[in-house]
This record gives structure tokens, sequence and C-alpha cells, in this order.
């Protein structure tokens, strides 16, 4: 017998390869799931972002060409904030910018920017501040506040392209409606050309303050059906719809 023969023998390896033991089993199962989601989700957002912003599009297009009062208006804000909410604040300002893209398309640059400023904008503060849970006083602030230099923004724009200043033609409105207001209580001063471009301010403020308040109240309602509710409303707006707090 030679020295070869006594001497123990190896022992054999395992034909099955690391990758398929137990313990990388697991650590495979563990990689994929702790891979991101990017890929699942990239085409999901994309899909929900431009349907969404063609939303946006499609209610101001048929708001322009057959309005209906102001049913329509209240929801020109809201898909955008709602892409905000499910995605965040990239896909919100990529689909207010192609809801203007869209827009200038179907209906011209001009009326593009009509939408964009303030309802593109107006439509990511909404979305930072309800994702935010920021209160409704301080959100409809600056949605307000953000309307409001909208309105000023329209007025000259148009002013620009028409060359007339139509910044006149609603203070004669407003001049028309102090003088009445004036006439029923009895006051016989005419008012003055600073009150009544401090009264055309403060309608225009008035009217986005309650137009954003419509505006939330709406979203409150909606978003929390379809699992992307925002900020709670104050105590009286719950009791006042009769919804329990």
């Amino acid at each position: 017998m030679s020295i070869l023969d006594s001497l123990p023998d190896e022992p054999e390896k395992d034909p099955t390869p690391d990758s398929q033991t137990p313990g990388n089993q697991w650590l495979d199962k563990q990689e994929q799931l702790m891979q991101p989601q990017l890929k699942v989700d990239a085409p999901l957002r994309m899909v929900e972002t431009a349907f969404l912003a063609s939303t946006a599009s499609l209610i101001w297009f048929i708001n322009f060409y057959f309005p209906l009062g102001p049913l329509l208006r209240i929801f020109f804000p809201v898909p955008i904030a709602l892409v905000y909410l499910r995605w965040g604040r990239r896909a919100a300002w990529m689909a207010a910018v192609t809801s203007g893209l869209l827009l200038a398309v179907l209906m011209g640059p001009l009326r593009s920017l009509l939408f964009v400023m303030p309802y593109g904008f107006m439509g990511v503060l909404l979305g930072v501040t309800w994702h935010r849970r920021v209160s409704w006083i301080v959100s409809i602030t600056l949605g307000a506040l953000l309307g409001t230099l909208g309105v000023f923004f329209r007025l000259w724009l148009l002013s620009v392209l028409s060359g007339e200043d139509l910044w006149i033609y609603v203070i004669n409105q407003v001049t028309a409606i102090t003088e009445w207001i004036f006439l029923k209580l009895g006051l016989l001063a005419s008012p003055s050309v600073f009150l009544i471009q401090v009264g055309a301010v403060a309608l225009i403020a008035i009217n986005n303050l309650i137009y954003l308040f419509v505006v939330h109240l709406v979203a409150w309602l909606l978003l929390e059906r379809l699992g992307n509710p925002i900020s709670r409303p104050p105590n009286w707006v719950q009791v006042l719809m009769d919804y329990e707090i």
C-alpha cells in the first residue's frame, strides 16, 4: 500500500452553487425586496401625471368655450394638486408644465399663460400645503394672494396685447358699485379715487378668498374618497357640513 493510499479522502464539494444555499437565497430575496420601486412606479407616475395634466387642460378648454359658470372653475388647480399628493413636487411641476404646453398647442400661448398663471402655480402651491397638512387659514390665504396676483397679471397681459388699460374698466365698475352703496347709505359725498382703487383690490382679494375656500371644500370631500386626504377643515366647517369630527 502506498503512502498516497493511506491519506484520507478529501471531502466532496457540494455541487449546489453558493447562490442556491438557503442563506444566499434569503440574501437574494432581501436584495430584491430592498431594490427601489422606481422601475415599478415610474410608468405609473408618468401615466398619472400625464392623465391629470391633460384633465386640468381639458377642464380649462371646456370652460373657455362652453362656460358652465363657476362649476368647472373650481377644479382648475385640483388635478395638479392631486399629482403633488400622489407623486411629489417634481411630478406636480411636470404636470403644470405639461398642461401649459398642451393648452399652448390647442389654444395658443396666450391662453396657456392665463391658465399657468395662476392656476398651474396654484395647483403646486395647494399640493405643498395639503401635503404638509397646513391649516386651511394659511393655505387659503396663500392661494388667495396668488390668485390676486394672477388677476393683475391677466389685466396687465391683456392690456399690453389690446393696447388699452383694462384696469380703468375695473375702476369704472367699482366706481358704479361704490356710488350705489353711497346712495343707499344716504351719503352725499362722492368716493375718492384712492378709495375706489382700494375697493377694487379688496373685491378681487375677497373673490379669491371665497374661491379658495370652495376649492378647499370640494377637495376635502373629493380627495379623501380617492385615498389622498388633505388637511382637516376647522371644526365649524365640519359641523356645518354635518361631518363626523
